[in-house]
């Protein structure tokens, strides 16, 4: 990996599928689902700030260096792929970060294998259809892996993506314009993931999820705006909302040290163990 992290990297067959997976670290695991196009490369940032447990990431089915499934899956379908996944790994439990389109694959693995989640983070992410949508000219952008493939396509969009410290200071895109650019998606893996969550949304259910679950969003979002946030975090029977002010859409790569304390504090907290049967 392009990256000063050191993690192990391998590759292992889930669902079918030949998939990148890197792991670090020692302790209790944490599930990192990456946003819509993005690899494992760009977990950097957080992950260098991240002590005391061990982080397992992976290139989603037609991301990074992970194969595109013959047929496009709908989110049930990824989360099966992320549960056979875990089998593979040999995690009975995790804890689960998800970032963006992570974030609403994180739900649905909740939702779908409750017994192998015991606590959720969900950044900058929603609740799908029923959510408030981006900003027209986010959406636009995210319609379009064009900002994976060339640096000058990545400097125009993900300002307008990301808000927050990415639109207000020139030099943070090209922070981490590397490991963006280093493993762009499939083209057609970026359509799938689109049709992934077309439709989508964990409105009807949210209300059955039982897991402690950290709500975090920044406040200058465009792509996924603070109201979003603040209905996942009224929904879900246990969570918690917190808000990055000033944040934008990427502020676990752009700011990580502002939520990073506040994430490893959920994360190492004993609660009571949710009871969970079977789907929700």
């Amino acid at each position: 990996m392009a990256s000063d992290v050191e993690w192990h990297v391998a590759f292992v067959t889930a669902a079918g599928l030949r998939l990148r997976v890197a792991r670090r670290g020692a302790g209790r695991p944490l599930l990192l689902i990456t946003g819509i196009g993005a690899n494992i490369d760009m977990w950097g940032p957080f992950a260098r700030l991240v002590g005391d447990r061990e982080l397992i990431a992976f290139d989603a089915p037609g991301t990074g260096l992970s194969q595109r499934p013959r047929y496009p899956p709908r989110m049930h379908g990824l989360a099966q792929i992320v549960r056979e996944l875990l089998d593979v790994l040999g995690l009975e439990r995790v804890d689960v970060l998800g970032y963006s389109f992570g974030g609403a694959l994180a739900q649905e693995l909740a939702r779908r294998a409750p017994h192998r989640v015991r606590r959720l983070v969900l950044c900058a992410t929603g609740p799908g259809l029923g959510g408030t949508p981006p900003r027209p000219l986010a959406a636009v952008m995210l319609a379009t892996p064009a900002r994976y493939y060339h640096p000058r396509l990545l400097a125009l969009t993900v300002p307008h993506i990301a808000g927050g410290r990415t639109a207000r200071e020139p030099g943070a895109v090209a922070e981490n314009a590397g490991a963006r650019l280093l493993r762009p998606p499939d083209p057609l893996g970026y359509t799938y993931q689109l049709y992934a969550v077309a439709g989508w949304s964990s409105l009807p259910w949210l209300h059955r999820v039982p897991h402690p679950s950290l709500i975090v969003a920044g406040d200058e979002d465009p792509s996924v705006p603070l109201r979003n946030a603040r209905l996942l975090a009224a929904r879900l029977p246990d969570a918690r909302l917190h808000v990055v002010t000033g944040g934008g859409h990427l502020f676990l790569l752009d700011e990580p040290q502002n939520v990073v304390g506040p994430i490893s504090a959920f994360l190492d907290e004993e609660g009571a163990t949710p009871q969970t049967s079977g789907a929700l």
